[in-house]
């Protein structure tokens, strides 16, 4: 495509600068407009309390081609990876040492997840493919087409306990053309990659993707209508698309929308939103707001040795906060019949 060219010059270039990264081991790294958490009902309580700081881990990512993205936790190494999507690089954060660079040219990698065998799964904007790198340094392609037709620039994915993988793909900047697919959706790729199908079609720009505690849910962020959307999950891994509906309305006149989203252990959700990330209980109430002072949450992990710790990304910053209730871990644990 036209834009093709420009898209690697900006990219080199980049790259170029990218290197220099302000970071540390969890001290503020600049003037920041006021940090807070707002509790919006007392039930905030039993999971974050207000006076919990909130961390500023490393920053200096981002850019025109994407923000900072995508964090997973790594348990069994004690770190968080993240992707800067403008530079194409996999940056690793360990506590108390700072983040340093961990993988070159992921084709712009956005966002990532591990399955049950623990290997990385990552959607990449570049390529328009869901990818995974396998234990022993090579990469297998697990989607990049759909009916023939090439798909858009997938976005975010989760992997369900039975293997299966799910992905968004809300499209981009990329023209459109004819041989690629004519919407933007939500697909299931079968743990042994056999098959794939569309499992949600019904939203104009699906972004962050996460199920609830017990899997019976499916949670997919639409981040071009500020709302969040809940699918009751059937038995052959589909959704019951007639219960598609509004879980929670995160817009407002701040900026942020949801984007990447996760799930706590009780089933509660977190998500950004406008004015920052949200803490929404399993009936789609909000019950607090972390303010981190920047225009928009990008996506979030849990990790630490408990998992009690609530990584977040910004368009250009890694922040953290502890919180009481642990996150679902990743990988999820197999569940058996």
């Amino acid at each position: 495509m036209g834009s093709a060219i420009s898209r690697r010059e900006i990219l080199g270039m980049a790259g170029a600068v990218g290197g220099v990264l302000i970071m540390n081991g969890g001290r503020s790294l600049g003037a920041q407009s006021a940090k807070r958490i707002e509790q919006m009902t007392p039930e905030l309580g039993s999971i974050l309390t207000t006076t919990e700081p909130i961390r500023e881990l490393a920053t200096g990512y981002g850019g025109d081609i994407g923000p900072a993205e995508g964090p997973v936790w790594v348990q069994e190494g004690r770190h968080l990876l993240f992707n800067d999507i403008n530079a194409a690089r996999r940056m690793k954060y360990s506590p108390g040492q700072g983040a340093s660079v961990a993988m070159e040219k992921t084709n712009e990698a956005n966002g990532m997840t591990r399955d049950l065998q623990g290997r990385i799964i990552s959607a990449e904007h570049l390529t328009r493919r869901v990818t995974r790198y396998e234990l022993d340094g090579s990469m297998t392609v697990i989607a990049n087409s759909f009916q023939g037709k090439r798909l858009l620039r997938p976005n975010d994915v989760v992997v369900k306990s039975d293997g299966s993988i799910y992905f968004t793909d809300p499209g981009g900047n990329a023209a459109p053309d004819q041989w690629d697919v004519t919407l933007s959706g939500v697909y299931r790729v079968s743990a042994d990659l056999g098959s794939m199908s569309l499992v949600i079609d019904d939203m104009v720009r699906p972004n962050g993707i996460a199920f609830s505690h017990d899997e019976s849910i499916l949670y997919v962020a639409d981040s071009r209508r500020r709302h969040v959307r809940a699918y009751d999950m059937l038995p052959n891994g589909t959704t019951a698309k007639d219960t598609s509906r509004v879980f929670v309305d995160l817009g407002g006149a701040e900026p942020g929308v949801p984007d990447g989203i996760k799930v706590d252990t009780q089933g509660n959700l977190y998500s950004g939103g406008a004015g920052g990330l949200y803490i929404i209980d399993p009936k789609g109430r909000k019950l607090g707001r972390i303010v981190h002072g920047q225009p928009a949450t990008t996506n979030i992990a849990f990790g630490g040795d408990d998992w009690r710790t609530l990584y977040f990304t910004t368009r250009s910053t890694l922040f953290s906060v502890n919180v009481k209730i642990p996150g679902v871990p990743v990988p999820v644990k197999k569940r058996t019949a």
